[in-house]
């Protein structure tokens, strides 16, 4: 068995207005459904310990298939930094082209710069990171020509390649060792 394809990631926001005008504007990405959570689920399934709690979801559909689902909670809860050597999620990415001419975009957007723009230590991409207005981390790639053919285009077939060893085998990182 196996996935068909990555669907989703979500963040929670402090204003989803706010939140969904960021991504919107600044990336492209619209808003494509909003719903609102009842508040018997929000108390058993998430969690939420408050007398009247409220939940907006909004779902902002990221170009090539994915959806980035945003949660406004009340009461919020503060925000808090995370550790990259942390277990758990640390940002997302979104696959670009021209790293340099996004970070200008970027700048001259009024967004937080994390870092420039670099090649990575392996030089098959270029990446850097920005923050989203909550402080969410968010990574833009652009990927090296092999990397881009093999994800983008090459689909279904890129994967089997790989899968099989035909483009470089990663397939010491996932197999069972046996005990001797």
């Amino acid at each position: 068995m196996r996935v068909r394809s990555f669907s989703h990631t979500g963040i929670t926001v402090a204003d989803l207005n706010r939140a969904v005008r960021f991504y919107w504007d600044v990336f492209g990405c619209p808003l494509v459904g909003v719903s609102e959570v009842p508040a018997e689920r929000l108390r058993s399934f998430f969690g939420v310990d408050a007398e009247q709690p409220t939940c907006k979801i909004g779902w902002i559909r990221v170009p090539g298939g994915a959806v980035l689902e945003i949660f406004e909670f009340r009461p919020d809860q503060p925000a808090i930094e995370v550790p990259w050597n942390r277990a758990g999620l640390t940002h997302i990415c979104f696959n670009v082209r021209n790293t340099r001419r996004w970070h200008d975009y970027l700048v001259s957007k009024g967004v937080d710069i994390v870092s420039e723009p670099e090649q990575s230590p392996n030089g098959g991409q270029s990446f850097f990171f920005v923050k989203d207005v909550d402080g969410n981390l968010i990574e833009l790639t652009e990927l090296g020509a092999m990397n881009d053919f093999l994800l983008r285009w090459m689909g279904p077939f890129g994967g089997w390649l790989a899968r099989h060893g035909k483009v470089r085998d990663y397939r010491q990182y996932y197999e069972p060792k046996t005990d001797e």
